[in-house]
Order: structure tokens, then sequence, then C-alpha cells
């Protein structure tokens, strides 16, 4: 049997424009209506008050999730222990746009981050390149994020130091990878011929730790903040989004944080049978219980969006990627494996497991109707590419009898549709902060805490010991509590060849 639809209005869900076709899910109305009861059990619709009123969600660090007050463009009043956080985010909104008006003459921006301070603002400037007519005020942006010199050689050999600004993003102002390409960054200004005030005047930050940021050299007036009830990986929407408001212009940016404005209401205020975000976190529990799936792929069919899977496997495995819940007991359910590429590139490489392979793999097809380009062949060749978006759809729901078993496609492979009207700023925004607050509610279905993420911390702290050995460059290093017998092999085989 195929997973047809049970009924259009069943599997036909929109909002902002923004349609959600679940039809290839294979969930009859009984089924809905169970999995909406189940959300209800599992207090979502208590969960997402919470989350907007600035509720401490964040159990693990007592501190609330409150980036939708980042695109609260409205200035609704949001509390943090009775205080109003909207004059601080407005304020940094009217910085942006200031710095926008007053930067002449740039060529060059190096944005230094890692992690959520990289995906983010990079997912963004990539896909909106693509937008027909946008304007990219003249400048090149480059983003730095891999302590391997490589990204980092291959950014200064372009670069024009004397017209080049730099813009350093960690919220800690601690990060090593960071910290370390700011330093390499400086030195080649150094080297370059720029004076002691030429560099200050060059470089910004974006942090929560300002002190760290001055120390570092970066003057007041170039430090723009960011506060600890935002998680780096939903943190876009601040200030570590300013490379958008910088290539684009500061009305781009707000139009992005416009579309997120958008869903963030959508999800505040609908009812959990037209929730979005809720509906797609209720399609991948209901594969998980049903096919105790443990991956998912996104395709996004917009070269636009490749980058998209790569910010996603961030959001969802990052937040939601934990064996022990909120009270410390083990989960039955956490996030599963995510990735994808842009479609039909996709088609061209995996595709044959997802069709043939022994894994269920849920997907997500997102495609948006216009094209992304003003070429003459635009029109013809989005049609083809929709095409192919449709009927791979289509054949995994539905697979194919053959008299040879290689010819045999299983089908009853699951997948969601979601249809953009088309892929600007706005929309953009709209599509992370669905994605977002879809997260967020799977994390409320598993009571899991989406906005900690304690498992990142101890390979970091293991890298310590690991690189001063390396550093001493001997090759008889032996095994002890914090280097474990094959590791110290490694360093020596590694100290060998010094």
């Amino acid at each position: 049997m195929s997973l047809q639809a049970h009924s259009a209005s069943q599997n036909l869900h929109s909002a902002i424009d923004i349609a959600l076709d679940t039809a290839y899910q294979g969930i009859d109305a009984n089924g809905w209506v169970k999995l909406f009861a189940q959300a209800r059990k599992s207090k979502v619709e208590q969960f997402i008050v919470d989350m907007f009123a600035g509720k401490h969600i964040n159990n693990s660090e007592d501190r609330p999730a409150l980036h939708s007050a980042l695109r609260n463009l409205t200035k609704t009043p949001v509390l943090i222990n009775d205080s109003d956080v909207m004059p601080a985010v407005s304020e940094v909104w009217h910085r942006i746009e200031a710095l926008c008006n007053k930067w002449v003459g740039v060529t060059d921006v190096i944005h230094i981050g890692i992690g959520g301070s990289d995906f983010g603002p990079r997912l963004a400037i990539e896909a909106l390149a693509h937008v027909p007519g946008i304007d990219s005020r003249g400048m090149r942006m480059h983003f730095l994020a891999n302590i391997d010199t490589a990204e980092l050689a291959r950014i200064l050999v372009r670069a024009q130091p004397h017209s080049t600004r730099v813009i350093v993003v960690s919220k800690s102002f601690t990060t090593l990878e960071t910290s370390m390409n700011a330093k390499a960054v400086v030195a080649w200004l150094k080297d370059s011929g720029c004076t002691k005030s030429q560099i200050a005047h060059a470089l910004y930050a974006v942090t929560a730790n300002i002190p760290a940021a001055k120390e570092f050299g970066v003057e007041e007036d170039n430090i723009y903040p960011f506060w600890d009830w935002v998680g780096g990986r939903y943190s876009v929407w601040s200030a570590v989004g300013l490379p958008i408001a910088l290539q684009y212009g500061f009305e781009t940016f707000q139009q992005f944080l416009a579309g997120a404005e958008a869903m963030d209401l959508h999800f505040k205020n609908a009812p959990l049978e037209e929730n979005l975000p809720v509906i797609m976190a209720l399609t991948l529990l209901y594969q998980q219980e049903k096919h105790d799936i443990k991956a998912y792929a996104a395709i996004p069919y917009a070269d636009a969006l490749d980058w998209f899977p790569k910010w996603l496997q961030q959001l969802d495995m990052e937040s939601n990627g934990k064996s022990v819940d909120r009270d410390g007991k083990p989960v039955k359910h956490s996030s599963p494996v995510v990735f994808g590429s842009a479609g039909s590139n996709a088609q061209h490489s995996y595709f044959q497991l997802f069709h043939q392979g022994t894994e269920i793999i849920p997907i997500d097809f997102i495609a948006v109707r216009e094209p992304m380009s003003d070429r003459p062949e635009a029109v013809a060749h989005h049609r083809i590419l929709l095409s192919n978006c449709l009927a791979q759809a289509q054949a995994l729901a539905n697979g194919k009898t053959a008299s040879n078993p290689n010819d045999v496609y299983p089908g009853k492979r699951p997948s969601n549709l979601l249809l953009l009207p088309k892929l600007n700023a706005f929309y953009l925004g709209a599509l992370l902060a669905l994605y977002e607050n879809r997260t967020a509610t799977l994390g409320a279905l598993w009571n899991i805490n989406s906005f900690d993420q304690p498992g990142v911390e101890y390979g970091k702290v293991l890298a310590k010991p690991i690189e001063k050995a390396l550093t001493s460059h001997q090759n008889n290093i032996a095994a002890s509590d914090d280097i474990d017998a094959v590791t110290a092999a490694r360093i020596n085989l590694l100290n060998s060849n010094n």
C-alpha cells in the first residue's frame, strides 16, 4: 500500500504563504488525533507559552531561551526578571543601521566565528546572494571558522588589508579557534603595514563578554553585545547577523527578522492542529515511533539553500542529540542524524539509499515557487527542478514492483513537502524560524532541554594536554590520566616525523 493522502485538508497546511504538505507521511486521521493528544500530554502548548514568556526553560543553565526577542520588531515588552529586554535589543538594531550607513570604501569583511557564530550568517549571505537584483554593496564577505590555516590563507590572499574590516564573533570571547584566527588576522594587518590605530579602527566584536573584547583591542564603540539568554545556534537574529545587514543593507536584515517574527507569531498563536512547527515535529516523532528511524534528510530544491542542511545539523543535533531528559532519565528518542544537500544534485549522490536501502529515512523536500535567477532559461530550468522534487517524493512513497528484484522500489518512504512562495530575506527568516520552533517542539515532546550543549565540552578539555604533548615533539609519550594508550601512540606517531 502506498502512502497516499487520506484527506487533502488533513495533510495541507499553510502559514504566511508557506505551504506544508504531509500527505506522504502515511498518517491517517486517527493517527493525527493521537499525535495531537500526545503533544498535549507532553504540555507542548504550555511549553510554547513559557518560552515566549521568558521562563527559564533552559533548566540546566537556569536561563530563558529568548532568541524570539531578537526579531520582535513590534517591540512588544519581553521581560526577564521583570526587566524589559527590548530597549537593549532595539539599541543594537539602531547601531547596526548606523554602521551600515557609514561604512564606505570597505572592500572586504572577514567574519571570524565558529558553530552558531558562523552557520547562520554564512547561510544567509549565500542564500540571499541568489536573489535577483540584490545589491551586495560592493563588499566581499569572507567567513573564517576552521582552525585549519587553509581557510585563513584562502581569505587573506584575496582581501585588501587597508580596506578590510574584521568582525570577531564569540559569545564567551574565549573560543579557541576564533581567538587564534583573530590573532592571525591582526598579525596579517600589522604585517601589511596597518598602524595600531588603523587596526583598532578595523576591528569589531560581537560578544557577551565585553571586557574580553576590550582586552583583545576592540574599541568599545565597535563592540556589539548579545546576551546569555541567546544560544549560539539561535543567534543569527542578533548582531551575529551583522554581515547580512552590511552586505545587503539594513532593510534586508529587517526583512529577515520580519519573516522570523511572522513565523514566531504563528507558532505562538496557532492551535496545534494548524501549527506548522508542531505538525513537522509530530511527523518526525511518528516515524521514530513507527519505524525507529535513525536519520532524516532535508533536501532543498534550491541551490541558494545548499548551506541550509549544514545549519540544520547544528540546530537539531546540538539541541536534541542527548541520551537523558530534563530529569536526568534515559530518553526513548532524541535527534536523529541530519543530513542533506541541494536537489537535484542530491539525486545523483545518495538517493539510491533513500529508494532501495534497508533504512527508512524521512525527507523534508523544500521547494520554492519562483526561480532564483532572472536568466532567460530560468523558468524552463525551474520547471524541471520542481518536477524532479515532486517525482522523487512520489517514487519514494509509492514504490514500484518488478520481476527483477534489482528494479523493485519498496516505497512507503515518508516525506514532507515545504513550499515557499519565493526565496528572499523575509521567507529565509521564516524558514529558519520554522525549523528553530520545530526543534524546540521536538525537545518538548521528548522532554529534552534543547538549549544547552554539555556534550561539546569534554573533547575540548582533552585537547589541551594532547596539544601540550604534540608541542613537546617527544615520541615517547606514555599513557596518563588525560591521554589513553591509543592516543599516546598516535601522538608518538605524529611526533616521530618532527
